[in-house]
């Protein structure tokens, strides 16, 4: 009864659009009491979401269990458990995204179901970076650049009409929060320190500034150590 009612209410999106499509047509079309509907779910907008819930359950399931693995490894592999969900099913998550752009109030909705699951991984990581002097400002960012890396490569997919790879377009866009971060994450894991010659002096200077004064200041901080 559930996916008939999913079905019957993206046909009938398709058909008379989102707005002007009533719970009420949606469980004639199924064939089904009103009832029945909310049963399955609390508002028209849950229809075009109807994965959700179970795949937040099963992230938080998969990040308690996934032991003494990297932080951010972990968080990663966790966000594609999103787009696992989106290419299972191919053509009703492109229908889906382009309902989804027309209609402002599914952007919203969207983007609190987006929500959800940053919160869920920066959740993770503030407890896998406790007692870090910058754990929970690294957890926060971290969760929301996973999340942003992952929806860049689904809506990318997305965008093709749901054609090539998926974990492909995904994996691409973690890649680059992998990089960022990674080296940021050895001193959590117990790596030894930089030796001398691996030091890296870092330095400021305005746009403008002449060459040679650029050059003195770097003489200059070299000269400190």
């Amino acid at each position: 009864m559930r996916e008939a009612l999913i079905d019957a209410a993206f046909q009938l999106f398709l058909e008379h659009g989102f707005e002007r499509t009533t719970v009420d047509d949606i469980v004639a079309r199924a064939g089904v009491g009103r009832r029945s509907f909310f049963r399955y779910f609390p508002s028209k907008e849950d229809v075009v979401f109807p994965e959700h819930e179970r795949c937040l359950t099963e992230m938080s399931a998969f990040l308690a269990s996934s032991g003494d693995g990297e932080p951010l490894d972990v968080v990663c592999d966790a966000a594609r458990l999103v787009m696992q969900m989106y290419a299972a099913s191919p053509e009703f998550s492109v229908q889906r995204y382009r309902l989804t752009r027309e209609v402002p109030s599914l952007r919203g909705y969207e983007l609190s179901v987006v929500h959800r699951y940053e919160r869920t991984l920066a959740h993770y990581l503030r407890q896998r970076y406790a007692g870090a002097p910058d754990g929970a400002l690294r957890a926060e960012v971290q969760a929301a650049a996973v999340v942003a890396a992952h929806n860049n490569g689904l809506r990318t997919w997305l965008r093709d009409g749901g054609q090539g790879d998926a974990a492909k377009a995904v994996d691409q866009s973690l890649a680059f929060v992998r990089q960022t971060w990674g080296s940021a994450d050895e001193s959590t894991q117990g790596h030894a320190a930089p030796t001398p010659e691996d030091d890296v002096i870092v330095m400021v200077a305005p746009r403008n500034a002449p060459i040679w004064r650029v050059v003195q200041k770097i003489e200059k901080t070299l000269g400190e150590d």
